[in-house]
């Protein structure tokens, strides 16, 4: 059987409550299409061998119709079903591998997603193993307590913004995700909450996490106002 050298999950399973819309973000049009078939159109066009695309159950009807097959997008193998956390849903796309090189986790809600950002991850990965997308922050960032008081200014020359995709060895990001799932109630009472894919990499198994190059543009749509700035980026590229 033919291993599949590269793998992407693209994570579409979001409620989007901040959005305040009547369907989840990531089916929201931009520019006439579904914002998620922007990156899965972007990583079908690139190097990458199979997709899998995590949704809600409920959305995996209107994915393979609407999206998928709409657009011909061959490289779509498997839409499976989300879980209650992120992690939960990444370790669901996580077990519809049996065996690749790397693994590229995407979140469907950052339609700009552009083959620079995916070969920078690959470059990185093939050396360090667990790779993420990132931009260096442009604001000051405070660190504040419960009250709203500054705690702590850190170094700004110090901070990125982190992205996806988020991009590892796939023995390296499995090993991470099976720790996790079974160390998931230490981790909740310890007050240790997994927000990202290398985070899982930093706490199970201490492995180092190096930065590829992210963009600015690469944004996630999570509020009404981002789909204003979306909509002239869009513009401004196709022009």
């Amino acid at each position: 059987m033919h291993m599949n050298r590269n793998v992407a999950i693209v994570l579409a399973a979001g409620k989007g409550k901040r959005m305040n819309a009547d369907r989840p973000k990531q089916y929201l049009l931009l520019d006439g299409k579904p914002i998620l078939y922007y990156s899965l159109k972007t990583i079908e066009e690139s190097f990458i061998d199979r997709i899998i695309l995590v949704t809600s159950a409920d959305e995996i009807e209107y994915c393979r119709k609407e999206i998928v097959e709409k657009y011909g997008l061959q490289k779509v193998t498997s839409i499976v079903a989300g879980g209650k956390e992120r992690y939960h849903s990444v370790w669901n796309g996580i077990c519809q591998v049996e065996d690749c090189d790397y693994l590229f986790i995407h979140d469907g809600a950052r339609p700009f997603l552009t083959q620079d950002i995916l070969d920078d991850a690959y470059r990185c990965v093939k050396e360090y193993d667990a790779c993420v997308a990132a931009v260096p922050v442009k604001d000051t960032i405070k660190q504040v307590d419960g009250s709203g008081r500054v705690t702590f200014t850190p170094r700004r020359s110090t901070l990125y913004q982190m992205q996806t995709p988020q991009t590892f060895r796939f023995s390296l990001i499995k090993d991470a995700y099976e720790g996790l799932i079974r160390q998931e109630e230490d981790l909740k009472k310890k007050g240790i909450a997994i927000t990202d894919d290398a985070m899982a990499v930093e706490t199970i198994t201490s492995h180092d996490v190096r930065i590829s190059e992210g963009a600015y543009t690469n944004m996630k749509i999570t509020t009404p106002e981002d789909i204003w700035i979306a909509e002239s980026l869009i513009k401004s590229i196709k022009n």
